[in-house]
């Protein structure tokens, strides 16, 4: 088997966030579609060739990292898991989001910090766990080339990811790593293209389900699972 699983968090595939983000990219997760033409003044084809990555894995925030399952464990059993796990948490806002520059990435993140959004992250990764199957060693060597603190690599070993539980940072990405030269004009292009949805309220009320369906080929979002708990 040779796919990949992740749970992610996406905005509605019919929202606002989600297009212009989709839009941005290139590339809609959802559905397939992809998009030509500038954005924000800045050429499709420079566009496209900063935002290889985050284009490939489509848009999203990880919650449980992308995952090969485990012997004996199929899709089937983890969306089960997925529409139990979900029944039984409440949507809960995590507010307004903001453009930043995280280690050289632009994102969106939360304006303020949430104890509740870490709670349920770290939740979500606990309780998926018995799904991963374990990290190759060539997979884990090549995290271990990126410079990763003694706690991210016990993190790693434990988890097959190191920024889970107090190193997670809710971030949806939508650049590669941007040299110096790019990252003023990409930021002004990012705000121009996202101003007008950062005054939404953004409201963790499902979980997605992507795919990646062979190594290197582009995650598609292919289910979603609504929260339905009560506070």
């Amino acid at each position: 088997m040779t796919e990949r699983y992740a749970i992610y968090f996406a905005p509605p595939a019919t929202g606002s966030l989600w297009e212009r983000a989709a839009t941005w990219l290139g590339r809609d997760a959802a559905d397939g579609d992809l998009f030509d033409g500038p954005v924000a003044g800045i050429d499709r084809s420079r566009l496209l060739n900063l935002t290889q990555s985050a284009n490939r894995y489509g848009f999203h925030a990880t919650i449980k990292a992308p995952m090969a399952l485990a012997d004996g464990a199929t899709e089937a059993d983890l969306r089960a898991a997925l529409t139990s796990f979900t029944a039984e948490h409440a949507p809960f806002s995590i507010g307004k989001l903001k453009l930043a520059s995280l280690d050289g990435f632009l994102a969106l993140i939360p304006e303020n910090p949430s104890e509740k959004l870490q709670d349920f992250a770290a939740h979500v990764v606990e309780s998926f766990e018995v799904f991963r199957a374990p990290m190759s060693v060539k997979d884990r060597s090549a995290r271990l080339g990126k410079g990763l603190t003694e706690r991210q690599v016990e993190l790693l070993d434990g988890y097959g990811y190191p920024y889970v539980f107090e190193q997670f940072q809710f971030h949806m990405t939508l650049t590669d790593r941007l040299s110096a030269e790019d990252a003023t004009d990409i930021a002004k292009a990012a705000t121009t293209w996202f101003s007008p949805i950062l005054d939404d309220e953004v409201v963790i009320d499902s979980l997605s389900l992507f795919v990646e369906p062979e190594k290197g080929r582009p995650f598609r979002r292919v289910a979603e699972f609504a929260l339905g708990g009560k506070d």
